[in-house]
């Protein structure tokens, strides 16, 4: 399933994070995943959250500046190998993958990656041609 992830640019300080999450928090916004990602200025924190537009409009009130990007959760058995296999599906459909991450949300027995895709549209047709199981 395609869904949209909130990426939010923060300076490399103390407590940006924390403001972040503060921020959301006092919106009454879920937070679903997370992952960040930094150089030694600054930092990208990719959110999943259950309401986006509220989110985006929290943050970007309290001076944050934020992206909305598409990214697709795939659903996997929580076994050794299953990503594995996911990837050699992308791999062998020329399917680049930027980055990856994972959430909680999957149901018990299952592990939920979420994928940012180089061709996002040709990514999404081939999870739903092999009947990958998304979020």
């Amino acid at each position: 399933m395609e869904i949209k992830q909130i990426s939010v640019f923060l300076e490399n300080n103390v407590g940006r994070i924390g403001e972040v999450t503060k921020v959301l928090a006092e919106a009454g916004i879920n937070m679903r995943a997370i992952s960040i990602a930094d150089t030694a200025d600054f930092g990208i924190l990719r959110l999943i959250v259950n309401e986006n537009d509220r989110a985006v409009k929290a943050l970007n009130d309290a001076g944050f500046t934020t992206r909305e990007t598409n990214v697709v959760a795939v659903e996997i058995k929580d076994i050794p190998g299953s990503l594995a296999k996911v990837m050699e599906l992308f791999q062998k459909s020329k399917v680049n993958i930027e980055y990856l991450y994972t959430s909680p949300e999957g149901k018990e027995g299952h592990a939920v990656v979420i994928f940012k895709l180089e061709d996002h549209a040709k990514g999404m047709r081939i999870v739903q041609e092999l009947g990958l199981s998304t979020l």
